[in-house]
């Protein structure tokens, strides 16, 4: 049975009774988001950095990024967000264990408290297996780096200030929920689905197993796209971006997909700007994205005039990334 089959099969009223989602009426449903949810900046910060290879020069890249932001991490509880998501040999899938090992040693050389490597592998249950053979757990080895399964870390739950699901509520982790900082560190790939994913659809990694289960099938029931957004609309907390855009993936992502040698570190503080830009790197119109037009309403910029480049001139670093055919669409660009 193909896994989009299997997700059409399940029935919402078997998920948890935490996953019961109140009946809306006709005006609510048309309200997608209050002020409460509201924080759009009226200008944001995105920097785009040149990096060809997964190397001992990493660390150094990374600071010089965090440092474009002044980025306050002293005395902070930071958690990293990698994309962790099923065995590839290749190492086109996951983010790259070198730069989560490098983003570890500069937030805490920039004077973080704390530095923890939270992940809720939506395909595999076995976390053991996942972090062994992508390699991560040499690094948390290596670097003494707490490491929290988000699939079965207690929740709390938060009330949504956005309508895009009809959830009501979501449970998140409290790892996530009682984080200084979350770091989101996905690869730059696309989506056979959404079209790409990048900051904000990583997020989807932060959902628990043990509640929503696996691969995470009440949210694709109740709309990829629309839980990105309310899933994102949920976290209050300062949030910060590293995208692994070193080596990419086009084509069927964000599994099947082939290796793209992008040699980009994307790094900024509006996951929508950032998602923006990542698309436009990859020459994909981040404004026929749905998740992310709706996002660009409340959550934060799109628009090129919006975004202001601290980094290298992203034009120069552009990629053609390959998409299926039902995503032709997206290359053509509109702003």
């Amino acid at each position: 049975m193909k896994r989009r089959d299997f997700l059409k099969s399940v029935v919402a009223t078997a998920a948890l009774p935490t996953l019961a989602c109140s009946r809306k009426t006709t005006e609510q449903r048309q309200i997608r988001w209050t002020g409460e949810a509201y924080r759009k900046p009226k200008q944001s910060r995105v920097a785009v950095l040149s990096a060809d290879r997964y190397g001992e020069r990493l660390e150094a890249k990374v600071l010089e990024g965090l440092a474009l932001f002044a980025l306050e991490v002293k005395d902070k509880n930071v958690v990293l967000k990698p994309n962790l998501v099923e065995y590839d040999p290749q190492g086109v899938i996951n983010t790259h264990p070198l730069l989560i090992a490098a983003t570890v040693s500069a937030m805490r050389t920039l004077g973080a408290a704390s530095v923890s490597v939270a992940e809720g592998p939506g395909h595999r249950r076995d976390n053991e297996y996942m972090l062994t053979a992508s390699g991560l757990w040499n690094v948390l080895r290596d670097f003494d780096v707490a490491y929290v399964d988000l699939n079965h870390d207690r929740t709390r739950a938060v009330k949504l200030a956005t309508h895009f699901t009809n959830f009501g509520t979501l449970q998140l982790p409290e790892t996530i929920l009682d984080a200084d900082l979350l770091v989101s560190m996905p690869k730059m790939k696309t989506h056979h689905w959404a079209g790409a994913t990048l900051s904000m659809k990583n997020l989807f990694g932060i959902m628990p197993g043990s509640v929503y289960g696996w691969p995470k099938n009440p949210l694709h029931y109740a709309g990829l796209e629309q839980s990105i957004v309310d899933i994102n609309g949920a976290i209050s907390g300062a949030r910060f971006a590293i995208v692994d855009g070193i080596v990419g993936m086009e084509g069927n992502g964000p599994i099947q997909g082939t290796a793209k040698n992008s040699a980009v570190l994307v790094f900024g503080d509006d996951f929508v700007a950032v998602d923006a830009t990542c698309a436009r790197l990859m020459k994909l119109d981040p404004l026929k994205m749905g998740y992310l037009s709706d996002a660009a309403e409340f959550l934060g910029n799109v628009e090129r005039n919006a975004i202001r480049q601290l980094g290298e001139d992203p034009a120069g670093l552009e990629q053609d990334f390959e998409v299926l055919e039902r995503f032709k669409q997206l290359k053509t660009i509109s702003a």
